[in-house]
């Protein structure tokens, strides 16, 4: 039997997904594993294309003490769809169990390379709603901001993304 990662996602304010995923590789600071998409209310859509939807797998890179995760994502056929980033608080790991804390904002990139920054209408609420401060909402798009200038500069996402699939 293959070795297993278990996942625990947090959402503030108080949203947990927890899972156990396939470990492809365990670099030690960085696990890549092996999942796919469920329980979406509806495919997610960026610039008009259906990027991802239920059914879909991925290949996560969660790179522990980083603030962003990396999916890379696959339609039914096998497609690559693009790489979707997750804006976090922090990626910790004590062994076989990974914990994040997701910040609202992400990032879909294209195989082309285009770039798009997603839900910051999630982020403005939960500033609005007293759920993040903001530092934190300052914090979130300090990283997207830094993420996208290194994606302009060639320097992200890092290469170990493209050595598995």
């Amino acid at each position: 039997m293959s070795r297993r990662i278990h996942l625990i996602y947090k959402r503030i304010p108080n949203r947990v997904l927890e899972r156990d995923d396939e470990v492809v590789a365990d670099l030690d600071n960085i696990i890549i594993a092996r999942s796919s998409f469920s329980g979406m209310l509806t495919p997610l859509r960026v610039n008009g294309v259906k990027v991802i939807d239920n059914g879909y797998g991925m290949v996560y890179f969660a790179f522990v003490g980083k603030n962003y995760d990396i999916l890379k994502v696959y339609d039914e056929e096998e497609n690559f769809k693009g790489l979707y980033v997750d804006v976090l608080a922090y990626t910790r790991r004590d062994g076989d169990t990974l914990e994040m804390l997701d910040l609202f904002l992400d990032i879909f990139i294209f195989p082309n390379g285009e770039a798009f920054l997603l839900d910051e209408d999630e982020l403005e609420m939960a500033l609005n709603y007293g759920l993040i401060d903001r530092e934190t909402f300052n914090f979130a798009y300090s990283v997207a901001d830094e993420l996208l200038e290194k994606l302009k500069r060639g320097e992200f996402p890092p290469q170990i993304v493209w050595e598995y699939g």
